[in-house]
């Protein structure tokens, strides 16, 4: 039985499958057949062949002259596109078209055609055609219903059943008219040729061919019915021209059936694009239509628009603008909201979108905009004045034609734009004679202070300065000038001069505050802690160190303004002065009349500073100095807070003041630890008479020992300043976990746990989850009457939803198909007087009962005590009871019902009498059970047959005997068996059941359902009674228990989010009509969108390809996708490249595994999907006719419902801009067909790009026009052109990213937009440094600690893992792969309510989205990146949204507010190089302008992470890049700035502070290892140490053997314990951190943060950040030894070697009392980071220790090693390349001096051959005298050995030195043993490292445990990642 219904579900399952990919899926498309299926791809790609043959086709029998003209002209397509048939299949499909067309001449019966008049023929058939099919008729009816305004549910399923029958007959008119336009041109022109080409600009105008995006405005669409909503008819009729306009010319047109609106008038008047025009014009009508949904739907049959929605959108869209206004102290450009009308307003709304939409790169300059549309509203406004509609002189070009682009966009755009690099070929369209702006750039390699940025440009209209641009814009204006080349750009108010001075300068604060705490603090422990007046005399010291911080940091304000404007340095060096005169004080004097004078004088200045402190940070002061505009009051806040258009009133509540306040001072805290140990010590060391010196010491040996005392105090004041970012790390996990558990976060943690809470799932839903209008919805009068259980109800609206999530889990093949039908929920809205709860929860609970009622010795009572100990056992237990009564009544008639009535009546007394035990032999219920088995499988057979066969007269005999006797068994078994004996008599008794048993007419006839659809509607699970059956039999047939299902973790996962989500509090589901409309936005380059049937394939060295990867890595679900296709297990890839359809559902199946565009798209068009479900069920009115409303509970045909279609796009808009789509598609790539293919699936999608045109000039020169386009898939599946918007020139004048996302943002739609990215590391950085990079030799000073980077945290494997890291991983806004979920998707209009929830004094700006990482389960790296992931977009951004309020844009699938920030200079930042990471920058910007940011859990989506060391490094790089820029941007300090104390001390910690204590912290390292080796080899360690021992002083003992880096160890890995607690529960996260653990991820974790510090500090001191992609492959390869040692030899592998040089330094000459073994406990740490950055790379990668890829690695390097560079070759291939590229060049002054002086050589012929021979004398003279000074004097082997270190480091300087002057060390023939020199250090080096890995790789355990290792999330699955790593090749031998 099960086999047959599992082929039927299968069966109906692939039909509906193929009906949806036919109807909905491909959209419009029609599925071609005949020849037009034939058409090559190559064709079908860029010409409608296929459509022209489908319409011949079509037309055939009506008119063959016609479909042979159509045939005809497809060939000569055909011929024209590919005259050289080299296309595959070209060349046949051009056979089979002329063999169809010989065909057709055949058929004329050898009469002669007359080709000339084919055209007339066409014409006379065009004609004919329309008029048959009433297509002018059709058009005109429904343009009269819907200008009536009344409509119902009626009308539109009229309208779509006659659309189903339209669409055929629009795509062959569209065919018709395509060939008609192409042979007319050889027709007569003043005959037919005429009115064809009348028709041809009929069509046009009417807009009957016209493309539209959402709203069909042009002309009307059957296949729309989104004009049908008032809403939308009323918005329209808002902006429709009113007879007061100004009249407009006669001759100005019209295009398409609309009429003349507010729009109109504005493209006349400044020359507006046509595509901007109809691009905003729908913008501003979706935007007033979705306004007034929120106020209530009109109900009129005239739509109107209500005031209070006009009023919304103008104050929100003009909100910028009016504060800028108000800013600058300037006349709005109307008098009062009040003066003006609801007209004006849509004129100024519709003026300022319009002016945005056209504004191109100028976007990124929002005030510049305001700027713009003040002029141009105040011009508008004296037109509309007048009668007759003008020209604006503004935009009126030379040749007398409007033009706003040109006039002025262009201006503008060509002061900002750069010299188009010339490999590019790109030159600008206008003059190209001057030097333009941003070519001095250098394209991002020249400091940020030699060019303006946008911020720049834009900050120019922050001050009424701008003005005198004056209006139309002065082209000689200060700011349209270009700039001279020998001249520096004058930068606006902030420069970023590439310097760690901005630290101090944006944070000054800290450093302050750290400093005079430090100072207070080692006063009162110098001071033994007492508290009097000394003390207290002493404390004052703190006065002068204060002024004389703010004076530095005054000063660095005039330093680090050189560069900008005269104005601004002069504004800063004013503030300076009276800042200055206000700080200056007398010095403490003993005499007490001068102390009280500075008692005095520091008294009032400090009350000065309290008070203004107070008016600037505490909220309510700030408040209040906000209102004030008196120019006195503004000039004191000025001294103290710089004054700019952003940051004003960055303050917060008082309460989230005050818990900033208390969480800040538990940090600070934790400075008074580390200081009191040292006071002791300190004073004794200063008191030791002269201790003696090993060597000879300037400094210290009359000092006071003053380097010893700063050894010991410097490792601690580093601790010191890093103190209170781990005491934050404590604070904010505690915090963070308190905060989860009370949002009920890890609820249910188990598929356990929601088993077992099931029941409380549908109300919680409900309430959540469904709209208020839904939940008033009967389901079903009847039902409703009968029953009056809530639950039932709750569980009735619960089922559509549920099933549908597990129906897109069935989709992406997480489940199986028996698994599916477990998880389903039935629709509960049968007569059954229970709820039904889904099958997994009821497997095998009747046979449990059956076993229970077979042991049953007790009363009937007793029987169901047991029972309903088991809930869901007592419901299965009644289920079926039910059920088998209403089936056996609906099968049976006459005397079996009669029987059936008798049986259940008598069981059902004996229940109420509680003696069922009595009336029922309970052990022979096994035997009837096992009837009924055989009866309701007899059921499902016959449905089956039935169905497939659907011949039910034929097969009802054969069907209704086979159904009699299995109801005759029943009968037996109940009957005989069952029943006990009394019963039993009365029931052979009875005479009329005898009576039809002897004459043979029991059950004789079965009650079939007579009407075929009614068998379909079962087989479609779309009646109760197919669920009942089927379910019963589930129920009777599943022994085996599901509390495994599903078995999948992912859909484990899912499910325990999902339901867990249903308890957290958040915001009421609004109707979908009345819901926050969205966008969601992702950008595209060039990465995968499909992977192709070729690299699914393609095997790696390995023999590894992709499919068997994937197969390998998730079996369960590639079962699940053969038995989806129906497909057998054993299928091969070859079978399924036999079927194109199961070839194409494979590469998707594979794509959806990997992080490609089509999985991104999928997801996030899960929206859609939810919307329409949600509306379907909602099912809204439509206009006044209520009583239309349908009640429906079920969600079957959702999909199809165009009203659902409609309302889902009025609220949803997908668009993806791939930037250079029109590029892929001109050279046919792949990308550009694959993305094709997601735009025929996908109708709602959008694909946006930019689209270059060539063309020629006067001069012979080529220019380029720039053109934004936005395209969807028309009815054929092609690209269908929906708006291309002219731009000023090449609009990547920044970086790539944020240009890809401003050009296409003009088409999102709604009042929210969701950030979601798609492998955005095509982008992502990796910063290389070139040879035009300078620093000093690093090896000359301790500025080279700012090169490495380590958290000393690891300390006994209790590493910061995911602590810090996690905190800072995401503060550059990561570029991932994001999927999203059907589940999720449900909560989106939950979410989307937040905006207008209560989130303190500001609405949100930002809606921040919990993320969760897909890719954990890859490998131990993987899942390393996911917990650190998890930790921080959980409780990291948790913390950070609240209390602390300074979360910024970290996540892509975070939700801004559209409108907020389009008015205020988009979602990102576009800058060359210092907006490298542009994301944070929109929270930044955001936060400036008054945003605010939350966080919410109660929703997630999925994303990408890297899965592969290298591919981690490259993405730590863009990390610690982007982290580095931001240090020098004007955000950072402006936040810094302007944020209270408190609140600058959490944005510090949590964003560039995280970098800056990492460095400190290898600071930390590199001091205390220094300080050692100086104590050790000056010999004091041992001298100190007798000292102590004599004096007895244990203090001073322990303080030179303390390991000041202790107490940061374990407390820095609670937030990821925190987090494991919270969401795993205890044992499952003790469980995870040991695995962890003992998987090595300290030792990953050490070396990640060695990388990102590497790169943040050559970022800020050098830059040179860049763009680099990363990739997102399956990474499951061995990466060759030679890769790794060119990726990390400079940002490890040196650093490590130095530290462990100064180790081995410190264990031969230190002294300690313990020996060597306590040396190595003392530097345990230093040693792990040793191994870590030496090994890391080598440990995680796969067959690391594999002995024959290591003799291959080996043979690798040396080829790499040892082969010559030249030109042309590759740092990949040669070392001598790579080393050249790898040259960082300093400055050494002294040094360059000595040599010149030193070394002048007379350039010989012979200098090289005599250098040569002094090489050679020297070595063989070393070699010598080293043997005589061992021979002969007391030198020893230990002396050889330290004078080997001193030499490593010697040469090691030398080389540097050699390096910096590489042009020295070549003019004396140097540079070829420099090179031979750094060759034999590079040699030893790696020999050093690889020597280890060589020996290890003879033990064959140890690359089985580093298998295990890497791959122990897949061991514990059961996978055979042997077979993966072995390789595809070998398996296939085995």
């Amino acid at each position: 039985m099960p086999p047959v219904s599992d082929n039927w579900e299968r069966l109906v399952r692939a039909t509906l499958k193929r009906e949806q990919l036919s109807s909905v899926g491909r959209g419009h498309e029609r599925t071609p057949s005949g020849i037009a299926g034939a058409v090559p791809p190559s064709l079908v790609r860029t010409t409608n062949i296929d459509a022209i043959l489908q319409a011949a086709d079509e037309i055939q029998e009506e008119d063959p002259n016609v479909a042979r003209i159509l045939c005809e002209q497809a060939y000569t397509m055909a011929q024209n596109l590919d005259p050289n048939s080299d296309g595959r299949g070209v060349l046949q499909f051009k056979t089979g078209l002329m063999s169809v067309i010989q065909q057709k001449l055949a058929k004329k019966d050898g009469s002669r055609i007359d080709r000339n008049r084919d055209i007339e023929h066409l014409w006379e058939f065009y004609q004919h055609y329309k008029r048959r099919h009433r297509v002018d008729d059709i058009q005109r009816e429904e343009q009269k219903s819907r200008e009536s305004g009344i409509f119902s549910t009626a009308n539109l399923g009229e309208f779509e059943l006659r659309s189903l029958e339209m669409k055929k007959v629009f795509a062959t008119l569209r065919a018709l008219v395509e060939v008609m336009e192409v042979l007319s041109k050889d027709a007569d022109p003043h005959g037919v040729g005429r009115q064809i080409m009348e028709e041809l600009r009929r069509i046009k105008r009417a807009g009957e061919l016209a493309s539209y995006n959402i709203v069909p405005l042009e002309a009307p669409s059957l296949t729309n019915a989104i004009g049908v909503f008032p809403e939308i008819r009323g918005a329209i009729s808002a902006i429709r021209y009113a007879e007061h306009y100004p009249r407009l010319p006669a001759d100005f047109e019209i295009p398409g059936e609309r009429e003349v609106d507010v729009f109109d008038l504005l493209e006349y008047v400044f020359g507006f694009q046509n595509d901007n025009i109809r691009n905003q014009r729908e913008n501003v009508i979706l935007t007033i239509a979705n306004a007034q949904s929120r106020l209530g739907i009109p109900i009129q049959a005239d739509p109107k628009i209500d005031e209070k929605a006009i009023n919304d959108v103008f104050l929100k869209a003009l909100d910028n603008y009016i504060k800028w206004c108000k800013y600058l102290r300037i006349r709005l450009a109307w008098n009062s909201i009040e003066a003006i009308n609801r007209d004006r307003k849509l004129f100024l709304v519709s003026l300022y979108f319009l002016v945005w939409g056209e504004a191109a790169n100028v976007r990124f300059l929002p005030e510049c905009i305001c700027y713009i549309f003040h002029h141009m509203a105040k011009e508008l406004d004296a037109i509309l004045d007048h009668g007759e509609a003008n020209r604006a002189a503004s935009c009126i070009t030379e040749s007398g034609s409007v033009s706003f682009l040109e006039q002025i966009i262009c201006p503008i755009y060509e002061t900002m734009a750069e010299t188009f690099e010339a490999d590019r070929n790109q030159t600008l369209t206008q003059t190209s004679e001057v030097v333009l702006e941003a070519a001095r750039n250098n394209n991002g390699k020249a400091a940020h202070s030699a060019w303006r940025n946008y911020d720049d440009f834009n900050e120019y209209f922050w001050s009424p300065a701008c003005f005198e641009l004056s209006w139309p814009m002065r082209k000689n204006s200060s700011f349209l000038l270009k700039p001279k080349k020998s001249k520096r750009t004058g930068k606006s108010t902030f420069v970023e001069h590439r310097s760690f001075l901005h630290l101090y300068r944006s944070f000054h604060r800290l450093w302050i505050f750290l400093a005079l705490m430090f100072q207070a603090l080692t006063i009162i422990a110098f001071n033994h802690g007492h508290i009097n007046l000394d003390t207290f005399k002493e404390m004052l010291s703190i006065g002068p160190s204060f002024v004389m911080m703010n004076f530095i940091e005054s000063c660095l304000d005039v330093l680090l303004m050189f560069g900008a404007y005269s104005t601004a340095r002069g504004m800063a060096i004013s503030r300076l002065v009276i800042r200055k005169v206000l700080k200056e004080k007398n010095q403490q004097n003993s005499d007490s009349f001068y102390f009280r004078i500075y008692i005095l004088v520091l008294g009032v200045y400090a009350a000065l500073r309290l008070f203004l402190d107070l008016l600037l940070k505490f909220p309510a002061c700030h408040k209040l100095s906000d209102m004030s505009d008196q120019s006195f009051f503004q000039f004191f806040k000025w001294i103290y807070q710089e004054r700019y258009y952003v940051g004003r009133g960055l303050f917060e509540k008082m309460s989230d003041y005050c818990s900033s306040y208390m969480l800040a001072s538990f940090c600070v805290y934790g400075d008074l630890v580390p200081i009191r140990p040292l006071v002791k010590p300190t004073n004794t060391i200063r008191d030791l008479p002269s201790l003696p010196y090993s060597w000879h010491d300037l400094i210290s040996k009359n000092n006071n020992n003053a380097l010893t005392i700063a050894s010991l105090w410097a490792p601690v004041v580093a601790i010191y300043l890093m103190d209170i970012h781990i005491w934050y790390t404590i604070l904010s996990a505690i915090v963070g976990g308190v905060m989860g558990a009370r949002a009920r976060l890890g609820e249910i943690r188990s598929i356990e746990m929601v088993h077992k809470r099931f029941e409380s799932f549908p109300e919680a839903f409900v309430k959540n989850l469904v709209s208020p209008h839904a939940q008033r919805m009967p389901f079903n009068r009847q039902a409703s009457q009968e029953s009056q259980d809530t639950n039932k109800a709750y569980a009735a609206m619960f089922a559509p939803f549920w099933n549908e999530i597990i129906k897109s889990l069935r989709e992406e093949d997480y489940i199986s198909n028996r698994e599916m039908d477990l998880l389903s929920v039935p629709s509960n809205t049968g007569s059954l007087r229970l709820v039904q709860w889904p099958l997994f929860l009821l497997s095998s609970k009747i046979l449990l009962a059956v076993d229970l009622a077979l042991d049953c010795k007790d009363t009937q009572a007793d029987l169901w005590n047991r029972i309903c100990k088991d809930e869901y056992m007592a419901y299965a237990v009644q289920e079926c009871y039910y059920s088998v009564e209403k089936i056996l009544h609906s099968l049976v008639d006459g005397e079996g019902r009669l029987w059936v009535e008798r049986i259940f009546r008598e069981i059902n007394n004996s229940i109420s009498e509680g003696s069922l035990v009595i009336t029922l032999s309970l052990g022979k219920l096994p035997h009837v059970l096992s009837r009924f088995i055989a009866l309701f499988g007899l059921l499902l057979i016959a449905v089956i047959r039935m169905i497939h066969l659907s011949q039910i007269r034929n097969e009802t005999p054969e069907l209704a005997k086979g159904a009699a006797k299995a109801v005759y068994d029943v009968y037996e078994a109940v009957t005989h068996d069952l029943l006990s004996s009394d019963l039993r008599e009365q029931l052979d008794t009875w005479n009329i059941l005898a009576r039809a048993r002897n004459e043979r007419r029991l059950f004789s006839r079965i009650e079939w359902p007579k009407d075929p659809e009614i068998f379909l509607s079962l087989s479609l699970s779309l009646s109760s009674q197919k669920e009942q059956v089927k379910r019963l039999h589930l129920l009777l047939t599943v022994k085996d228990s599901a509390a495994n299902v599903p078995k999948n973790l992912e859909a484990r996962r899912r499910l325990e989010f999902f339901t867990n989500s249903l308890f957290m509090d958040m915001p009421s589901a609004k109707p979908v009509c009345e819901m926050t409309p969205f966008s969601v936005f992702t950008p595209y380059y060039s990465e995968t969108v499909l992977y192709s049937s070729s690299e699914l394939r393609v095997e790696n060295e390995d023999g590894i390809s992709i499919l068997f990867y994937l197969q390998k890595i998730f079996p369960d679900e590639w079962e699940n996708f053969l038995e989806r296709i129906g497909r057998g297990q054993s299928t091969g890839d070859a079978d399924l490249q036999e079927s194109s359809s199961d070839s194409l559902e494979l590469r998707f199946w594979v794509s959806y595994r990997g992080q490609t565009l089509a999985r991104t798209v999928r997801g996030m068009m899960y929206y859609r999907r939810a919307l329409m479900l949600q509306s379907y069920l909602e099912r809204r009115s439509l206009g006044v006719d209520d009583s239309s409303q349908t009640n429906f509970s079920t969600a079957q045909g959702f999909e199809l419902s165009h009203e659902a279609r409609a309302q889902a796009d009025l609220k949803f808009t997908y668009v993806v801009s791939c930037q250079i789509y029109g590029q892929q598609k001109q050279r046919k790539a792949p990308e550009a067909a694959d993305i094709s293919l997601l735009l025929q699936r996908n109708e709602a999608l959008r694909v946006a790009f930019i689209h270059v045109e060539e063309s020629g000039s006067a001069a012979g020169k080529v220019s380029h026009e720039f053109y934004s386009k936005l395209v969807k898939a028309d009815i054929h599946g092609k690209d269908q052109e929906i708006y291309s918007i002219k731009l000023p020139g090449d609009p990547k004048l920044g970086e790539g990213k944020p240009e890809n996302q401003n050009h296409a943002i003009v088409f999102t739609r709604g009042e929210a937009i969701q950030t979601i990215d798609m492998n955005q590391f095509l982008y992502g950085v990796l910063l290389h440094f070139g040879t035009n990079n300078k620093t000093l030799v690093w090896k000359l000073s301790l500025a080279f600690m700012v090169d490495v980077g380590w958290r000393i945290e690891i300390l006994y494997g209790f590493y910061s893992i995911v602590a810090d890291a996690c905190f800072m991983q995401g503060i550059l806004a990561n570029g991932v792969v994001q999927d999203n979920y059907l589940e999720e998707a449900m909560k989106m209009r939950n979410l989307l309510e937040e905006f207008r929830a209560n989130h303190g004094i500001r609405p949100p700006t930002i809606l921040g989205v919990r993320e969760h990482v897909f890719t954990g389960s890859v490998s131990s790296l993987a899942w390393f990146m996911s917990n650190q992931e998890t930790s921080f977009v959980t409780l990291g951004q948790r913390v950070l949204a609240n209390p602390l309020k300074v979360r910024m844009h970290y996540g892509h699938p975070d939700v801004f507010d559209r409108i907020f920030h389009i008015t205020r200079g988009g979602i990102s930042k576009a800058s060359r190089v210092i907006n490298i990471s542009e994301d944070i920058y929109a929270g930044f910007n955001s936060t400036l302008r008054q945003g605010n940011i939350t966080h919410h859990e109660y929703i997630q989506v999925g994303k990408g992470r890297d899965v592969g060391l290298n591919q981690i490094a490259l993405f730590e790089g863009k990390v610690a890049g982007g982290n580095g820029e931001q240090v020098l941007s004007r955000d950072v300090y402006r936040l810094g700035q302007l944020f209270d104390f408190f609140r600058m001390l959490s944005f510090y910690f949590t964003t560039v502070g995280y970098y800056v204590c990492t460095m400190m912290t290898v600071l930390t390292v590199y001091v205390f290892l220094y300080g050692r080796v100086y104590l050790a080899l000056s010999g004091l360690d041992n001298a100190i140490a007798v000292r102590a021992k004599k004096l007895g002083n244990t203090a001073l003992d322990a303080a030179l053997n303390a390991q000041f880096l202790v107490q940061i160890g374990v407390f820095t890995a609670v937030p990821m314990i925190m987090g494991f607690i919270l969401e795993l529960g205890l044992l499952q996260a003790v469980f995870s951190f040991i695995t962890m653990q003992l998987q090595l991820c300290s030792v990953f974790f050490t070396f990640s943060l060695g990388t990102k510090t590497h790169y943040f500090g050559r970022t800020v001191l050098h830059g040179g950040a860049k763009y680099r992609a990363t990739g997102r492959g399956f990474v499951v390869r061995h990466i060759k030894f030679a890769e790794n040692y060119r990726l990390y030899s400079r940002s490890h592998f040196v650093k490590a070697l130095e530290v462990a040089l100064l180790l081995i330094v410190y264990i031969a000459y230190g002294y300690t009392d313990g020996g060597a073994v306590s040396f190595v406990l003392l530097t345990l740490s230093s040693w792990f980071l040793v191994i870590s950055w030496l090994f890391a790379p080598y440990i995680f990668n796969p067959s690391g220790f594999e002995w024959q890829k290591t003799v291959e690695d080996f043979d690798d390097w040396t080829s790499w090693l040892l082969y010559k560079g030249g030109v042309g070759v590759k740092g990949d291939n040669s070392w001598e390349s790579w080393w050249e590229e790898e040259q960082v060049y300093g400055f050494s002054w002294v040094v360059l001096v000595g040599l010149v002086m030193i070394f002048q050589p007379k350039k010989s012929t012979h200098f090289k051959l005599l250098m040569r021979f002094l090489q050679g004398v020297a070595s063989i003279g070393l070699v010598a005298a080293l043997c005589l000074v061992v021979a002969f004097t007391d030198l020893s082997i230990p002396d050889l050995f330290a004078s080997i270190l001193a030499f490593i480091a010697t040469g090691w300087l030398i080389l540097s030195l050699a390096i910096t002057w590489k042009k020295v060390a070549r003019s004396l023939g140097l540079w070829d043993s420099v090179r031979e020199f750094a060759r034999m250090y590079d040699a030893g080096m790696g020999m050093i490292i690889f020597a280890p890995i060589a020996f290890l790789s003879w033990f064959p355990f140890i690359s089985t445990f580093q298998s295990r290792l890497l791959f122990n999330q897949a061991f514990s699955r059961g996978l055979e990642i042997s077979l993966i790593l072995a390789g595809n090749k070998a398996n296939v031998e085995i």
